[in-house]
């Protein structure tokens, strides 16, 4: 496996490729170094952009079963250096060697799902005679491919949500061009290096590593580029959608994402997942629970239950097998959610634990009494902190979850079926998970959410139908 060479090379086309500028990669636990990528400049993107024009076309040509033997195979590269993939992200993300091991075995599902998917991109039938005089036609349509998808990738999921891209956009017959978050580079490469390995066409697929002020408009702009699948900040995503032009957009573009626990709830159960979802990759989840609305009659007891098992939390190594939780993705991170939290404070809330930092590491935070005016109330924390409302019923917890710009999924508590399809219908998310904590996902199921949470769905079958296009075929008879 030529991790090495990867590290220090973009994947350009089907062609490892390195350049005399390069961008450090270095681990946001203690700044050290780990490797050099290639800082891309404009004229490689427009190279490839130009080479990508070639490679939609043997993409698309390529038949059904040969897409699905390639991506089958980058599976079972990923599967057969695992321990690679994980090293990789636990170095250069935030995650602990546990929370790596889940991506890497997830993404290896999301190529095995778009191989599966490959051979159900389905057309329908068409009854032309439903208009009058048309008696004598018949036909169909069939979904074609797009052509060039570029993807812009964030740095929380660096190797599944590259997966989630790619896994699709092959399985479709497309091109897709990559370009990776610039402080997580190494395990999109690694994935490169799986496809490239698996015998994927050159021309098809390109990880192109560099500063997005530098590369990105021109990716998002060109005319060539058919569509744009984008997860990141509302922030960054509406900039590009004003950029964008006639092309594609989906778009995650993360929450602040409510659970509501009723008092019927199994309380160990609720507080166990909800704990889970708030601190998993220290905060860095664009499902991450981040508002807990309780019922008064059990609130008490869900939040000393709660800060219970979050103060046995053990922050620390990444590397280390009884890490809970490592650092935020680099110090200057970690400042702007202290900052949030200290105005909440200043405000009037009120710390439960948590709220201290050392360098990149912030410890899992939760607050009360959060004032409705302050950012944390409003904003993606993107960090580990949690607030927590008491309310008094099920839709006074409704009213205030919805009271926000973003709806990509929520979690309620609940052993009332009523309650729990009334929560269904009245909750302005993508999903919802019952009995569950808002973070959770399949990597099969449609996924993104409503407001400023994004356009489009993700997972597999979901992202190929936004990847493709029908095509009408219609045969007058004589």
């Amino acid at each position: 496996m030529k991790s090495q060479m990867t590290g220090q090379k973009m994947f350009m086309a089907g062609k490892w490729v390195g350049r005399q500028r390069t961008i450090e990669v270095r681990n946001p636990q203690d700044n050290s170094f780990i490797d050099t990528v290639p800082a891309a400049s404009q004229e490689d993107m427009l190279q490839c952009i130009e080479e990508a024009k070639e490679g939609a076309k043997i993409s698309a040509a390529m038949p059904i079963h040969k897409r699905m033997s390639i991506i089958q195979k980058a599976a079972d590269f990923i599967e057969d250096n695992h321990h690679t993939f994980v090293f990789t992200i636990a170095r250069e993300g935030s995650k602990t060697i546990r929370e790596a091991t889940k991506e890497v075995n997830r993404s290896v599902q999301t190529l095995r799902i778009s191989a599966e998917e490959a051979r159900r991109i389905h057309g329908e039938t068409i009854s032309f005679d439903q208009m009058p005089e048309c008696e004598n036609r018949v036909g169909y349509f069939q979904r074609m491919p797009i052509g060039i998808i570029g993807a812009i990738t964030p740095y929380n999921d660096p190797l599944n949500l590259v997966a989630h891209k790619v896994g699709p956009a092959i399985a479709a017959g497309n091109a897709i061009i990559v370009k990776p978050a610039t402080v997580t580079p190494l395990s999109a490469l690694l994935l490169a290096e799986a496809f490239s390995t698996a015998g994927l066409p050159a021309k098809v697929l390109s990880v192109i590593t560099g500063y997005g002020s530098e590369i990105g408009d021109t990716l998002v702009t060109h005319p060539a580029i058919r569509m744009i699948s984008f997860t990141g900040d509302y922030e960054t995503g509406e900039q590009i959608a004003k950029k964008a032009g006639l092309k594609k957009l989906s778009m995650e573009l993360g929450s602040n994402s409510p659970v509501i626990v009723l008092k019927d709830a199994n309380i160990e159960e609720a507080v166990k997942a909800t704990v889970s979802g708030a601190f998993w990759a220290a905060g860095q989840n664009c499902l991450g629970v981040q508002r807990v609305f309780i019922e008064k009659d059990i609130s008490d007891l869900f939040q000393k239950k709660f800060i219970k098992l979050v103060n046995k939390y053990h922050v620390g190594d990444k590397c280390l097998e009884q890490t809970d939780m490592g650092p935020l993705i680099s110090e200057t991170q970690a400042i702007k959610v202290e900052n949030l939290v200290n105005e909440a404070i200043d405000r009037g809330a009120v710390l439960l634990t948590g709220g201290k930092r050392d360098g990149a590491y912030y410890l899992p935070t939760v607050l009360t009494n959060v004032p409705d005016e302050c950012l944390l109330a409003k904003k993606e924390i993107f960090g580990p902190v949690v607030l927590f409302y008491t309310v008094s019923d099920l839709n006074e917890a409704i009213k205030k979850a919805n009271n926000v710009d973003y709806g990509l999924q929520a979690g309620i508590f609940t052993n009332d079926i009523r309650k729990a399809h009334e929560a269904i219908a009245k909750m302005d998310v993508g999903g919802i998970m019952i009995n569950d904590s808002s973070d959770f996902r399949i990597d099969a199921m449609p996924f993104g959410g409503t407001k400023h949470s994004g356009l489009g769905r993700e997972g597999i079958k979901f992202a190929i139908q936004e990847m493709t296009e029908p095509k009408v075929v219609c045969y007058k008879l004589s």
